[in-house]
């Protein structure tokens, strides 16, 4: 094998061999490792969130950035934060969730497809029919608590981002709606009712409340915990911190706009990126990926790049070391837009 092709894995020469094991450990946001772990702080979610933290507690915002996050939280409006990929949109919530001890940020992806039910809740009527069948066939008939009677429909029902962030308490969550300009035509204006009220009903539970004790029904959190949820209905006491992102791909609809308080964030600059390449990856890795952050930000001058591109370019070639290291660095950071 030759000195060049020495870091590759697959060699495409048609031979078996054992390579694999020279294969490094993945990046840690492709760290799938320890998921049926049950160990607190194990598992690739944790070293995410840790990244996370370590961004949060490195994210030194500019003035109008400061002031514009502390308006919304004055004014308990969303924050409608619109930027290039990587100017630090999604840090912004984990900043502020980490300075402020307001917990684990809410995560609501947004893609084409994503509704609002998505985000409030899910009901799986489906797996309740089919209780509700075998719980006949085992002569339990309706009786209460059986699986699929009134009283355990709450074991069905699930909150979303969205609906979890909602539920009454002395402080706000911290909710992030990534990537608002993903969705399709109606979601923007779908947010409008529940982001300006503060609450949304349940109608499964609305229905049957009066047959339910004390009205309450226990349903689960998009975090994984059991809350009461009383007459069917969600109300916030402390209005959630709401940050809406956007890649700028689309423009929103006034009503959303008068609603939220807007951030447009500039591309980011060298400290920046230096920062965010030194949570994931180390001071170590940061340094030695200087060269590549300048040449980065001198293509985006001109070119749409996303800075986990960046991310992609100083891992491989710190982990595996490539004979022609800014050949391969140009080839993970290609273009988002095209060439005009």
């Amino acid at each position: 094998m030759t000195e060049s092709s020495e870091w590759l894995i697959y060699r495409g020469a048609g031979e078996p061999h054992d390579g694999m094991s020279r294969l490094p450990p993945p990046p840690p946001w492709r760290d799938f490792t320890g998921r049926d772990s049950a160990a607190v702080g194990d598992g690739s979610r944790d070293r995410r969130l840790g990244a996370h933290r370590h961004l949060a507690e490195l994210h030194r915002p500019g003035a109008e950035e400061l002031e514009m996050i502390n308006a919304a939280l004055y004014l308990r409006r969303p924050l409608l934060v619109t930027g290039s990929p990587g100017a630090g949109k999604s840090t912004l919530a984990h900043s502020v969730a980490y300075e402020l001890g307001l917990g684990e940020v809410l995560r609501w992806p947004i893609v084409s497809r994503s509704t609002l039910q998505d985000g409030l809740y899910h009901y799986d009527a489906i797996a309740r029919l089919q209780d509700v069948q075998i719980a006949a066939q085992g002569g339990y008939g309706s009786a209460a608590g059986a699986p699929g009677s009134v009283e355990a429909i709450g074991s069905y029902i699930r909150l979303g981002p969205l609906g979890t962030a909602l539920l009454p308490s002395d402080t706000p969550r911290v909710l992030l709606i990534d990537e608002l300009d993903k969705s399709d035509i109606d979601l923007p204006n779908d947010l409008l009712n529940v982001l300006e009220e503060g609450e949304f009903g349940i109608p499964e539970l609305e229905r049957v409340a009066d047959r339910l004790p004390d009205g309450e029904a226990e349903v689960l959190t998009a975090d994984g915990t059991k809350v009461r949820v009383r007459d069917g209905r969600v109300r916030c006491r402390a209005f959630p911190f709401v940050v809406l992102t956007s890649n700028g791909e689309r423009d929103f609809p006034a009503p959303l706009m008068r609603r939220c308080i807007h951030l447009e964030l500039e591309r980011p600059d060298h400290k920046r990126l230096a920062t965010f390449v030194r949570a994931h990856l180390g001071d170590e890795a940061a340094r030695a990926g200087d060269d590549l952050i300048s040449r980065f930000l001198e293509r985006s001058r001109s070119e749409l790049l996303a800075a986990d591109q960046l991310l992609n370019a100083i891992y491989l070639t710190d982990a595996a070391a490539p004979p022609s290291r800014e050949r391969l660095a140009d080839l993970l950071i290609q273009r988002l837009d095209r060439p005009r």
